[in-house]
């Protein structure tokens, strides 16, 4: 397909390196070699007799941070090579997929070697990690220097949006590497999100307003919001994967309905891992259903990302019910729900995670005119810049009143670590919807590049936009992979908090990338709110704030790390 206006000489050969998969797979070990001596450099930094301190991991936050995105790019760079070694295997390792396989590669190579961008203005490079040049020395194989030499060419990524143009209105460039129910579980919510989300999503930014009820039930029957609660309790038992899917696809339309799941998915997770029998029986069928709409209420305006230090407190009656009094803020759909799963203070001798409590804490949805109208809890709307379809609120409480066998797990003082358990999903998640954003972005933008005429031909014929595109396409494909890969760790009964972290922390960073590159693009139309590119850049742009800030998150990987 030649491009109007271009020159197609060669436009149709090959880019792709020759021995591909056998480049890639010898470069792990000199990636994991530099891992190994950042890993060792930057303990000794934040040791004290032999032990890792917290002060001095504070004290050395770039080092400790930037070891997180080291080994973030480490693992990505294994899932990829998972990938394109399952496809090769299974006959699909297209020239499309070999592509986005060869240029990742390419590009990550050259910033673990010359810095890793944490965000737009923060770099980590080795001296930040206490490593000399010589922690380079496996970069110096033939294979390496070939990768990062030529896999990242403008031919390269030129030839890879040349592919792109051909599949336009396929589900996804490049292949996924799920299985086929995974995949018809996509088409299925990809079609609704076509029909149903896209069209009117603008339109709910732009005037914002909640996501229409009628979008709730239509996902309610689609079984959204029961989607990994166990089949006993009326859900349809499918695997985090499934929910990857469908978080995606639906984020891809909206990230206001791809989020609509997200505290159902919550509760869900707290009353599961947490609950009494009782409660699961009375709560997991009513949140798979829709009957009842959840909301996590966890923050407060003084605490952010410290969750330890809640103030918000709890106080049993002689009925062994409890009457909350506190403040919270960042509530998303809060007048709109049932139920919130609410972290308070039940032992007010404690400062510390100790002494918190997860309640099941019931409420009347409200309306427009009375958005909270249950007694003792008064709420007010936040505006905001984005994801604005449920729209959030700071609460306050005063003498709220829960039922006692409310208190989730029946016994105090467990509500911290009852909401741990449930960060893996939670991130898994976001990664997901981070990933839905960003396709987003490169699908509006690769559409206006294609349309838009300057010079006397269309923008995705100039090498600058058309790298752009290529490079959202293959951090996209990056980001997947590695929360595929995260949510088939937690399938599989694994630990994964590591995973799903570094899944969250690149995701966002790709979702902000994909959403300001995809304005750029369309140039001065992108900064008018009627052009769809401004919303999906203020949606990307809380993916780095919320399910813990990105320094947050770097924070707790390090830790991981390091201990």
């Amino acid at each position: 397909m030649a491009h109007d206006g271009q020159d197609t000489t060669n436009m149709t050969a090959s880019a792709v390196l020759p021995d591909l998969l056998t480049l890639t797979k010898a470069a792990l070990p000199a990636v994991q070699s530099v891992f190994d001596s950042a890993r060792v450099s930057v303990r000794a930094m934040v040791s004290k007799d032999d032990k890792i301190s917290g002060a001095l991991v504070e004290a050395n936050q770039t080092a400790a941070h930037g070891l997180s995105w080291l080994a973030t790019y480490h693992q990505s760079l294994q899932q990829m090579q998972r990938w394109a070694e399952s496809l090769n295997a299974d006959g699909n390792l297209g020239e499309m997929e070999q592509l986005l396989h060869q240029i990742a590669f390419g590009e990550y190579l050259h910033q673990i070697a010359g810095g890793i961008p944490m965000n737009q203005g923060e770099v980590v490079r080795l001296q930040d990690l206490g490593l000399g040049w010589d922690a380079l020395s496996g970069f110096q194989c033939s294979e390496v220097q070939t990768l990062m030499a030529q896999a990242n060419s403008q031919a390269a990524r030129t030839r890879l949006v040349q592919l792109m143009e051909e599949q336009s209105g396929a589900t996804m460039f490049g292949t996924s590497g799920l299985d086929e129910e995974l995949e018809m579980i996509r088409d299925q919510f990809r079609r609704y999100a076509l029909e149903k989300v896209e069209p009117n999503a603008h339109e709910w930014h732009l005037k914002d307003e909640l996501i229409p009820i009628e979008i709730i039930e239509e996902l309610a029957e689609m079984g959204v919001f029961g989607l990994t609660i166990p089949e006993e309790f009326g859900g349809f038992g499918l695997s985090k994967a499934s929910m990857c899917v469908v978080s995606e696809e639906l984020s891809r339309g909206y990230i206001g309905v791809g989020s609509l799941g997200t505290r159902s998915e919550i509760a869900a997770e707290l009353i599961i891992a947490g609950g009494t029998d009782e409660q699961k029986a009375q709560w997991l069928p009513k949140i798979a259903s829709a009957e009842i709409l959840p909301t996590a209420v966890f923050t407060e305006p003084n605490t952010g990302s410290d969750l330890g230090s809640l103030r918000t407190r709890a106080v049993k009656d002689e009925n062994g019910d409890y009457k909350i009094t506190g403040n919270k803020t960042w509530i998303t759909h809060a007048s709109r729900t049932h139920v919130m799963t609410l972290l308070a203070r039940t032992n007010p001798d404690t400062t510390d995670h100790r002494g918190l409590s997860m309640f099941l804490a019931e409420k009347t949805p409200g309306t427009d005119d009375n958005p909270f109208p249950t007694p003792g809890m008064t709420g007010g709307e936040i505006e905001v810049l984005g994801y604005r379809g449920m729209k959030e609120y700071e609460l306050g409480f005063d003498g709220f009143h829960v039922k006692g066998e409310n208190l989730l797990g029946g016994e105090e003082g467990k509500g911290f670590k009852q909401l741990m358990e449930t960060f893996e999903s939670a991130r898994i998640q976001t990664a997901a919807r981070a990933i839905g954003v960003a396709q987003s972005a490169l699908d509006i933008a690769m559409q206006y590049a294609q349309e838009r005429k300057q010079f006397g031909k269309s923008l995705i014929n100039f090498p600058r936009v058309s790298g752009k595109l290529a490079m959202m396409a293959v951090e996209i494909m990056i980001a997947r992979q590695l929360t595929y890969f995260s949510a088939w760790e937690k399938d599989n009964g694994h630990r994964c908090d590591l995973e799903a972290g570094m899944a969250k922390l690149l995701g966002a960073r790709v979702a902000w990338a994909a959403a300001d590159n995809g304005l750029q693009i369309h140039g001065g139309n992108g900064f008018a709110l009627e052009y769809k590119i401004s919303r999906v850049l203020c949606d990307a742009r809380i993916l780095n704030i919320f399910e813990g800030a990105a320094e947050i998150q770097a924070q707790v990987i390090a830790r991981r790390l390091l201990s």
